[in-house]
C-alpha cells in the first residue's frame, strides 16, 4: 500500500501547485497535480468545460484525483476537486492541507487566466463567490491550514514540510473535518 498522500486543497490562486511542486522536492517525493493528468488525458480544461459542461468535468477530475492519491507522495487538487462527494470520501486516510488566500491578493493571481469559472463577468467577484460557497467544504476536509498570501513562498513550504514530517499519518477512516 502507498503512504498517505498529501493533498493541497483550496480555492483557485491560493499556490496549490507552486507550493506543491516545492513541498515534494524538498521531502524528496512525487508531485501530481490533478488538472495536469486532466490536460494530459482530455484536453485543455476550457474546452471540456465547452464542450461538456461541468458536470463531466466534475466526472473527469473525481478519476484523476483517485488516479493521484493511489500514486501518493504530494497531490494538489483543482478548487472545485474537493465538491464530489467520492473526492471527498476519498480523501479521508490522506493529509490534507488547505491553501487559502487573502481575496485581496488573489486578483493578480487570477489575472489573464483561461479558468472556466472566471470567464463570465467580474472575475474577482466570481472568485469571492465561489470561495464563499467552498470554503466551509475546504475547512471541513483540511487537517491545517496555511495562507499564502504574503511573505515568500518558501516560508508557507518550509512550515508545510516542517508540518508533514512532525505529524503522524491520518488513520483510514478518519474524516478531517468530523467532530472527535
Amino acid at each position: 500500500m502507498t503512504a498517505p498522500a498529501i493533498v493541497l486543497i483550496g480555492p483557485m490562486g491560493a499556490g496549490k501547485t507552486s507550493v506543491g511542486k516545492r513541498v515534494a522536492k524538498r521531502l524528496g517525493l512525487s508531485f501530481t497535480d490533478s488538472d495536469a493528468l486532466i490536460v494530459r488525458e482530455h484536453g485543455p480544461i476550457d474546452a471540456i468545460f465547452t464542450a461538456h459542461g461541468e458536470p463531466h468535468f466534475r466526472e473527469l477530475e473525481r478519476d484523476a484525483v483517485a488516479e493521484a492519491l493511489a500514486a501518493g507522495g504530494v497531490v494538489a487538487l483543482g478548487g472545485g476537486a474537493v465538491l464530489h462527494p467520492d473526492t471527498q470520501a476519498a480523501l479521508r486516510g490522506h493529509r490534507v492541507v488547505l491553501l487559502t488566500v487573502a481575496p485581496g491578493n488573489v486578483a493578480a493571481r487570477i489575472r489573464g487566466g483561461s479558468r472556466p469559472l472566471l470567464q463570465e463577468g467580474d472575475a474577482v467577484a466570481r472568485w469571492h463567490e465561489i470561495y464563499a460557497q467552498r470554503r466551509p467544504l475546504y475547512e471541513r476536509l483540511a487537517h491545517v491550514s496555511f495562507d499564502t498570501s504574503a511573505g515568500p513562498l518558501q516560508d508557507v513550504v518550509d512550515a508545510l514540510a516542517a508540518w508533514i514530517t512532525d505529524e503522524q499519518p491520518p488513520t483510514g477512516g478518519h474524516d478531517p473535518g468530523a467532530p472527535e
